[in-house]
């Protein structure tokens, strides 16, 4: 048996995979039910992986939030999913399951996947996702950083001094675009934004403008900060037509050598779930 089940908790869905190495064998996804709690949200997944009982003998956990080494369980941002600090999630998936589960931040999971199986191609990188929030993770020397305290990557809760301690995805990302297309007069969500920008409705291209340069402007920091071979760049906001590459336009006054190599992320929604597989399998194996 060499497969393993992937579960990816989100602020908006629970995803399940059955995974083997780089090949997802099958998956299934439902919304979140976003105030039921830790141990509901794994019971939703049980439900999702009912079908593959025997098939697996490890899960590998891709979660929002933030996750210590000893796989416990904390909110980084309530507002994408309220976690009870603390939690002991690995603990709860293994009496759940009945087989050793290892968890991971959903965005450093989506590193490692891109790293082993996707864009990274074996070399340095950093992931960013830029979807209803901002995540991140950072592969160096073949190792996925996760810090002291499970925080590693976690771009999207930089603040700035200029925008009085707010974080950056609560300035940029998809619940940003929703409130401030909301405050210009037009209720609609991330989606219906770049919609309406592509149509030329000026107000939606000022916001798209403003997300854009803000990436841009984090892309252009890590690269200082880590000097990445490339910044690979997923979600549903970094993959929709033509940002990476609007966002790579602003680095266009950068010397050669400051300037970030964008690259579309290769897995898309499922990457997470294979990193954490990729991660589960490793963690057996020691």
């Amino acid at each position: 048996m060499s497969a393993a089940l992937a579960i990816d908790i989100g602020g908006t869905k629970v995803l399940c995979a059955l995974v083997d190495g780089a090949e997802v064998l099958a998956h299934s996804v439902t919304e979140t039910a976003r105030g039921s709690g830790p141990a509901a949200w794994l019971d939703t997944a049980a439900e999702l992986a009912a079908d593959w009982a025997g098939r697996y003998d490890r899960v590998g956990l891709a979660v929002t939030g933030r996750v210590s080494e000893a796989g416990r369980w904390s909110a980084l941002n309530p507002g994408t999913l309220n976690i009870p600090d603390d939690t002991p999630l690995t603990e709860l998936a293994a009496d759940r399951f009945g087989v050793p589960a290892m968890a991971v931040n959903d965005a450093q999971a989506a590193a490692w996947g891109e790293y082993r199986y996707g864009a990274g191609q074996g070399e340095d990188l950093v992931y960013l996702t830029i979807s209803t929030g901002i995540g991140g993770g950072i592969v160096s020397g073949g190792q996925l950083l996760r810090g002291r305290g499970g925080i590693a990557g976690h771009f999207g809760q930089i603040t700035s001094g200029d925008h009085h301690g707010a974080r950056l995805e609560s300035r940029t990302a998809g619940r940003w675009l929703t409130e401030a297309a909301a405050a210009a007069g037009h209720p609609t969500d991330a989606r219906g934004v770049f919609e309406a920008a592509a149509r030329g409705e000026p107000w939606a291209q000022d916001l798209r403008e403003t997300a854009q340069l803000r990436v841009a402007d984090l892309t252009a920091d890590v690269q200082l900060m880590l000097d990445p071979v490339r910044i690979v760049m997923g979600g549903g906001i970094g993959l929709a037509d033509g940002f990476l590459n609007d966002v790579a336009a602003h680095h266009a006054a950068l010397a050669p050598a400051l300037r970030p190599q964008l690259v579309a992320a290769q897995l898309g929604a499922l990457a997470g779930a294979v990193g954490a597989a990729a991660l589960a399998n490793d963690f057996s194996s020691n």
